[in-house]
């Protein structure tokens, strides 16, 4: 976070997201469905994935119980990835995954993070990383038809 106007851009999207998650609920008609745990920090969800015979994410949520950042992450990537294709869900996977490990220069290196950009901050914070993260390790897992995630 270069700014003081990105901290408070990042405080007020991860306090709404928390306090007001999008796409929060259970998904009775899920085809794909993974749970993600993060042991250290105590955050585990669920992820709930309709899939088209397209192969187009029409439906995506999530239910479970963490820290805000956590909470702010999985909230923010089923309003990004609602729509996509699972190839352009996966490669929003790909980029967020590299932007939180600092391996994606946001200033350089093209991507399509958009408003998802704000969680650049965690790389400086390591154990917040895998809060950030879990949301997005779980929609990976559901995709790919693993019912578990594990951040350890």
């Amino acid at each position: 976070m270069s700014t003081d106007r990105t901290k408070q851009l990042y405080q007020e999207l991860v306090l709404d997201h928390n306090k007001n998650p999008r796409n929060f609920r259970e998904m009775p008609d899920a085809n794909h469905i993974a749970h993600g745990n993060n042991p250290l920090c105590g955050d585990k969800l669920t992820v709930f994935l309709h899939i088209d015979a397209s192969q187009t994410v029409t439906d995506v949520s999530f239910k479970g119980d963490g820290c805000a950042i956590s909470k702010a992450s999985a909230s923010m990537m089923t309003a990004a990835i609602k729509g996509k294709s699972i190839a352009e869900a996966e490669q929003l996977f790909h980029e967020f995954h590299d932007m939180s490990m600092g391996r994606l220069d946001l200033t350089k290196d093209p991507h399509h993070l958009g408003k998802l950009a704000v969680f650049s901050g965690v790389r400086d914070l390591p154990a917040r990383v895998k809060c950030a993260t879990l949301a997005w390790h779980t929609l990976d897992a559901a995709i790919k038809g693993e019912e578990i995630i594990t951040t350890e």
